[in-house]
């Protein structure tokens, strides 16, 4: 459903990841509600065609995160077609199951890449920007950022240290007029989850750790995003806020009936 506000109008919102599940939802939202957008991801898959309403308002970018040159053209490009860089989504991300005998070299390094490199080389592009608009990032850090999982070391790790360095951010360049927030999210019905979700058993299981009784869409993970990046939240900085359905609510004891 398209938003009747327009808290983002004339403002630029870089989101990455915006080919499919939580970045493509985010990337309607910011557009529905004003948005200049520039819609970065590896694999853009329909972005242009999704987006087709938004004529001269869409910028595509296709990319890897992990690259710093790849990144500053991204950073560089949205400022001088749209005269600013106002909000930065950084949503792309991987996962992988494995404890870390289980997790090679390669699987480890590559996580860490995406996860953690890649937002990094973000910030680091745009904060000169940022600080001209006071402007706003928001990250997608996950549950998994804020306890552990089992079988999925690397990811936890990576999560782990999203939902740190937002709140290091947050304290570097909060009195330069940069806010910086993260959501995390559990389990989101994405292309990425839905071999998961599908499997009855497990998902079985998920319903009854989630006090909301069921996973989540992405439209409610952009919702929070929006409402962090906008003014609503100007008073608002260093938070990691679940969009767990309620997952975080639990002391990890079980049902008992």
């Amino acid at each position: 459903m398209a938003s009747a506000m327009t808290r983002f109008a004339e403002k630029t919102v870089i989101v990455t990841g915006a080919g499919s599940g939580i970045g493509a939802a985010a990337a309607r939202r910011f557009a529905d509600e004003g948005a200049n957008l520039v819609a970065f991801d590896l694999e853009p898959g329909s972005i242009d065609e999704d987006f087709a309403d938004l004529g001269d308002r869409l910028m595509v970018k296709v990319g890897d995160t992990t690259d710093p040159d790849t990144v500053n053209a991204v950073v560089a490009d949205a400022a001088d077609r749209f005269g600013s860089v106002d909000v930065l989504i950084l949503n792309a991300g991987i996962a992988d199951f494995g404890t870390l005998p289980e997790t090679d070299d390669a699987t480890w390094k590559k996580i860490i890449d995406v996860n953690v490199n890649g937002p990094a080389h973000f910030v680091r592009a745009a904060l000169p920007h940022l600080k001209d608009s006071g402007g706003s990032i928001v990250m997608t850090s996950s549950v998994s950022g804020l306890g552990g999982d089992w079988g999925m070391t690397a990811y936890n790790a990576s999560k782990g240290a999203v939902t740190n360095m937002v709140r290091s951010l947050a304290m570097d360049h909060g009195k330069e007029g940069v806010r910086v927030n993260a959501v995390n999210p559990c389990v989101i019905r994405t292309p990425l989850t839905e071999e998961i979700i599908e499997d009855e058993e497990i998902h079985d299981n998920l319903k009854q750790r989630i006090a909301l009784g069921r996973v989540g869409e992405p439209e409610e993970v952009a919702a929070a995003m929006a409402f962090l990046a906008s003014d609503d939240a100007r008073f608002i900085t260093g938070v990691n806020l679940p969009v767990d359905g309620g997952v975080g609510a639990s002391n990890g004891q079980p049902p008992l009936s």
